[in-house]
């Protein structure tokens, strides 16, 4: 059964016969008396019962005729989603990001998207970037904001850099420091609470190569899935910190951020999504970022 047989069955009915069902169809009338007779054969029972050039519908194809119509306004319902989907007026996007770093930009960012396609479903994912990768794996992100990918993902994925910014040393306001500056060497002795590997493998090692290349290996007391969880224990006065400088935005009124010296080092920040079927919904997005990225950089200038 297709949908050209329903087609020509319920022109039958509402034309009330093979003959003007054909006219108004521009189809040779064979051929709808063909299709219908091949739909009844399908079914099994008769659709009409033929009284003179009449065709009048049995019960039972009264019945047929009425879902008949469901299944016709239903496969044009599906036509007009499919192509209002390929033109990225409905969908659904997902959007993986870091809070106290995407805050920067993200905002202003899904604000003008929505503007431009309002029928598009936001699903945001707040999460660090082991998180985001489990959430690719289960399809429910289409793009992240986040750290460089490991080398095992880089295959699969495209990137986009938005940003590098500066490392900072977060101190509990009580040591009273007063300079500006806080010499890296000057670190060897304090203990440090890092954010974990398994959640940001990028910083971790950064921080961890910073200090290497600075005299010492730093002796880690905590290891947190947190940023603000970290803030948090260095103003408990349990350690220091080196992290990103976005994570100044992050409310800790009794931390100081200092930067370091040598300030050599950077941090990425960038856009990863997957290289396969990318759906129309995210090359919109990734059109509209693409547009902001100057302003985003702009955001993102770390003094």
């Amino acid at each position: 059964m297709e949908l050209r047989h329903l087609r020509y069955f319920t022109a039958v009915v509402e034309w009330k016969g093979y003959r003007e069902a054909a006219r108004h169809l521009y189809i040779a009338q064979p051929s709808i008396s063909q299709a219908v007779a091949d739909l009844e054969e399908e079914l099994g029972l008769k659709l009409f019962s033929r009284e003179g050039r009449a065709a009048k519908l049995t019960p039972e194809g009264r019945v047929f005729y009425e879902e008949a119509l469901k299944t016709l306004a239903q496969a044009e319902r599906s036509i007009t989603t499919a192509q209002r989907a390929a033109k990225g007026e409905i969908g659904t996007l997902g959007i993986g990001f870091m809070g106290f770093t995407a805050c920067l930009f993200l905002p202003d960012l899904i604000c003008k998207y929505k503007a431009r396609h309002p029928g598009v479903a936001m699903r945001l994912v707040e999460d660090v970037p082991g998180g985001q990768d489990i959430a690719f794996d289960r399809g429910e992100i289409d793009i992240a904001f986040t750290r460089p990918l490991s080398a095992d993902r880089r295959a699969h994925y495209d990137t986009r850099l938005l940003f590098s910014e500066p490392l900072v040393a977060a101190l509990p306001k009580a040591r009273k420091v007063r300079a500006k500056r806080i010499r890296i060497a000057d670190l060897a002795g304090e203990r440090f609470i890092v954010f974990q590997r398994s959640s940001s493998p990028a910083v971790f090692d950064t921080i961890v190569r910073v200090c290497n290349d600075n005299g010492f290996s730093p002796r880690l007391q905590n290891e947190l899935n947190n940023m603000n969880s970290v803030l948090a224990t260095v103003e408990a006065g349990e350690g220091v910190a080196i992290i990103p400088a976005s994570a100044r935005n992050l409310r800790a009124d009794n931390v100081s951020f200092f930067r370091l010296q040598p300030d050599e080092v950077r941090l990425d920040f960038v856009a990863a999504w997957q290289k396969s079927n990318p759906s129309v919904a995210l090359k919109l997005f990734l059109q509209l970022l693409e547009e902001e990225l100057p302003s985003i950089r702009k955001k993102t200038l770390f003094r």
